[in-house]
């Protein structure tokens, strides 16, 4: 009988691409493909579910037939049988296109297996239309390019997770494959502490009858929950909004307020802390916008407040108003070492730009009221 995989290593002079036999057994009869090679693929291949759903599309996975390799399977929701064997081809990784550029980076903290970097707002992560380079990619390939996570098919920076590129703070990065995965597997089920600082317009309060009404928002003593799908705008594809559950994916972000601006009747601004259950694109700054009180400084999703005479002088309502990004930042980050198994948080405080926003704020008649 032939092994559950195999392994067949390269012709000498091929490429070092990976060829990979599996058979299917009958306790995974009638599963997806995609789900059942995902249970039986070699933990040393370090692929992920959506790895192995790309290779699938990609024409790289074939079924077995008395012939030899069949033609390609390209659908990922294929049934599959028990004694089936599958034959995949994984493309040796291909050179990374961003060039390594020597650009301080503000480390956290290093090891073997990742790096911690405390980004600062206007750094892109990844390379993109309008930013080919200056990004935290092309820093990190200067920075340990030989020990960056080949994952996905590129070797390239292990870029686990995102924050755009005007917000600022930390972020954690796979130097191995090991480290990507078990990094990645964190963020998939929610087991990671990620909390955010956002400076916003107004003082959400549960008191307030709209937003006690607002599908998916509850109140507790301390804060608020916000449950509401996020996918693309109907009618501008570069933003995000709030959509029907069926129309996009699940979004959950906890807020409280730490402190609030302005009379104490009528404040004009709340710096809140922000705990992400979910990561979705532009989460915090669609939830903030969606119960009223979007990020000041956020040009996609905020609106400018009136601030009146009496609670800021000139210079200072200028300065609010004109803050040049989203008042956001990373300020905790928390997780298991994929390695070593121990818990590792990370704190990072207000960039100076948000402490000036800060100081700006608090200047009104009466002290900021503090919770």
């Amino acid at each position: 009988m032939r092994d559950p995989f195999d392994i067949d290593e390269p012709e000498a002079g091929e490429a070092a691409a990976e060829r990979v036999t599996l058979l299917i057994p009958a306790e995974l009869a009638g599963e997806r493909l995609d789900k059942a090679l995902s249970q039986i693929m070699p933990s040393s291949s370090c692929l992920s579910r959506s790895r192995l759903q790309a290779l699938i599309a990609g024409g790289q996975v074939m079924r077995e037939s008395g012939a030899g390799a069949g033609d390609p399977v390209t659908e990922p929701k294929t049934k599959v049988t028990e004694g089936e064997v599958w034959l995949l081809e994984i493309p040796a990784p291909a050179p990374s296109t961003p060039q390594p550029q020597a650009i301080a980076l503000d480390v956290i903290y290093e090891d073997a297996a990742l790096i911690v970097i405390d980004k600062p707002a206007g750094m892109a992560v990844h390379p993109a239309p309008g930013t080919p380079d200056g990004t935290l990619v092309n820093a990190l390939l200067a920075h340990c390019a030989d020990t960056l996570s080949g994952i996905g098919g590129e070797i390239r920076p292990g870029i686990v997770h995102r924050i755009d590129k005007e917000t600022s703070g930390l972020l954690v990065v796979a130097k191995n494959d090991a480290a990507h995965q078990g990094l990645a597997a964190q963020f998939a089920d929610h087991s990671l502490e990620r909390r955010y600082t956002a400076f916003v317009w107004g003082a959400p309060d549960g008191a307030d009858p709209r937003l006690r009404g607002l599908p998916g928002v509850s109140w507790e003593p301390e804060g608020a929950r916000i449950e509401a799908a996020i996918g693309r705008h109907r009618t501008d594809r570069k933003r995000m909004a709030v959509v029907a559950e069926n129309a996009g994916r699940r979004a959950v972000t906890w807020f409280r307020p730490l402190e609030r601006f302005g009379p104490p009747e009528k404040p004009f601004a709340t710096c809140i802390e922000c705990q992400l259950e979910t990561g979705r694109t532009h989460q915090i700054r669609v939830h903030m916008t969606y119960v009223g009180h979007p990020l000041i400084g956020d040009p996609v999703y905020g609106r400018a407040r009136v601030i009146s005479a009496e609670a800021l002088s000139e210079a200072g309502r200028v300065h609010i108003r004109s803050f040049p990004r989203q008042a956001l930042h990373a300020s905790v980050l928390g997780f298991e070492h994929p390695i070593s198994g121990e818990w590792l948080s990370f704190e990072s405080a207000l960039p100076e730009d948000l402490q000036r926003l800060r100081d700006a704020l608090s200047e009104h008649t009466g002290e900021a009221d503090r919770d």
